[in-house]
């Protein structure tokens, strides 16, 4: 049976080049979206094999998309394709339900071969997030309460348990959001956390008192 994809993403070109590998490779492209919404509302139609779906959309994103498709129907497998490789993003592709993950930069041959994978119940992860993920899972927690921070992620950490987000975390410290969304991941490596929500109630156990890296507590 010809394995059927349904292809996400907000950049007309890329989604079009992708469409076009796995076309030419017997993959059977049912339709495309530019966005979160769309591709629920086509998941729920079409019932494709495969959604392979971009995380950094305009409204609905990739992360909330796929937690909606695959609440809706709990077989539905998406593979993530995303320029994005930062903890964050990944471990949140993770829990709201997707089957794979690559980056953008993998050839066109990785993506219709996890595209098949993902189609045949495989987990699939590029090189560098498998590493990622089997590091997260084989390094044990140290033993303090709370690992040390650096000045910069210690504030930022605040911040997080404050419930602001990365956009507005990085114009109250004016950085740019690249940049917070890496200390991001960062502060969820040293917690060893896997997500944002699970770094928060750690760092709210904490009772906002967060070692630095300079050994100083800092009162949060």
């Amino acid at each position: 049976m010809t394995l059927r994809a349904l292809v996400v993403d907000d950049h007309p070109m890329f989604r079009r080049g992708v469409t076009a590998a796995l076309t030419d490779n017997g993959i059977t492209v049912v339709d495309e979206a530019s966005n979160g919404a769309a591709a629920v509302e086509l998941a729920s139609e079409l019932q494709p094999d495969v959604i392979v779906m971009d995380l950094n959309m305009p409204g609905v994103g990739g992360i909330e998309a796929t937690r909606r498709i695959v609440a809706a129907r709990p077989a539905a497998r998406v593979l993530v394709l995303t320029m994005f490789d930062d903890d964050e993003s990944v471990f949140a592709a993770m829990r709201a339900g997707a089957r794979g993950y690559l980056v953008k930069s993998s050839r066109p041959q990785q993506i219709v071969d996890a595209v098949r994978a993902v189609g045949d119940g495989e987990a699939i992860f590029s090189p560098a997030v498998a590493t990622r993920l089997l590091e997260f899972f084989t390094s044990a927690p140290r033993p303090e309460a709370m690992p040390e921070l650096t000045s910069r992620e210690r504030e930022i950490a605040n911040l997080m348990a404050a419930g602001k987000g990365n956009a507005t975390i990085a114009r109250d410290l004016v950085l740019s959001t690249k940049t917070v969304r890496n200390h991001v991941s960062n502060i969820l490596r040293k917690l060893h956390a896997a997500d944002r929500a699970q770094a928060v109630d750690r760092i709210r156990d904490s009772s906002g008192t967060l070692p630095m890296s300079d050994g100083t507590p800092g009162a949060g």
